[in-house]
């Protein structure tokens, strides 16, 4: 009797307790970089500053919130190379790199600020140019930060650069991590503090109504077995 009892109370708390987990989630508004792989996008491995596309690549840029490079959000729009070029001539010495620039949805925008439309442009630039230097070309401003990662895509956002946003669904275990800087290293992510979910003032409405429920859940328990005791 005790140990269906016990079976009842675990599997009612197990639940519970994985939501408030995940309630505590955060995270980063940012520019994403994207490869074209067939019609596919992929992640890149590497950073716009390091990063050589050939002549006929399509790469993109996502504005989003996301948690890592797993949760990250692909940009939209039409991405072909052809169609994104068919007006920019091939020149010796030179190649062609098609962009597509997602400037993402009104709800991940900084306070205050409103996404532009998204684009797409075919940059020429030398053989030897990298996927920042190819943006620069026909979408300034950028914006980096200190730790050369890319902050503003044609002055967007006007402000901020890969913070934190409280409310996001729970990360994967072992995914704590910023996105890629511009020289293609990752930089480690703090993990969302309680702060970032409870406030000041103390813990947060989930917390406490799952504290009620476990100890409503426990008495009910106790009370069950004296009951048949």
């Amino acid at each position: 009797m005790i140990r269906r009892a016990t079976v009842l109370f675990l599997a009612a708390l197990l639940p519970l307790l994985a939501g408030v987990g995940q309630a505590q989630a955060a995270g980063y508004r940012y520019w994403s970089f994207w490869d074209l792989d067939g019609d596919a996008w992929t992640y890149a491995t590497q950073g716009p500053s390091t990063a050589r596309p050939a002549d006929g690549d399509v790469q993109g840029f996502r504005f989003a919130v996301s948690e890592d490079s797993a949760d990250a959000t692909r940009p939209r729009g039409a991405a072909d190379f052809a169609a994104i070029c068919a007006k920019t001539p091939a020149k010796d010495g030179e190649k062609r790199v098609a962009l597509v620039i997602d400037f993402g949805i009104a709800a991940d925008a900084p306070s205050g600020e409103s996404p532009p439309d998204g684009r797409t442009s075919c940059a020429r630039v030398p053989s030897d140019a990298t996927t920042a230097e190819a943006l620069a070309s026909v979408a300034k401003p950028l914006r980096y930060d200190s730790n050369a990662l890319l902050c503003a895509i044609a002055g967007y956002p006007e402000k901020g650069c890969g913070e934190q946003v409280s409310g996001g669904s729970a990360p994967a275990p072992g995914k704590s991590e910023k996105p890629e800087g511009e020289d293609g290293a990752k930089s480690s992510a703090p993990a969302a503090s309680s702060a970032s979910s409870e406030g000041d003032d103390g813990p947060s409405l989930g917390l406490v109504a799952g504290i009620a429920v476990v100890a409503l859940l426990g008495a009910a328990a106790v009370w069950q077995v004296r009951r048949r005791g």
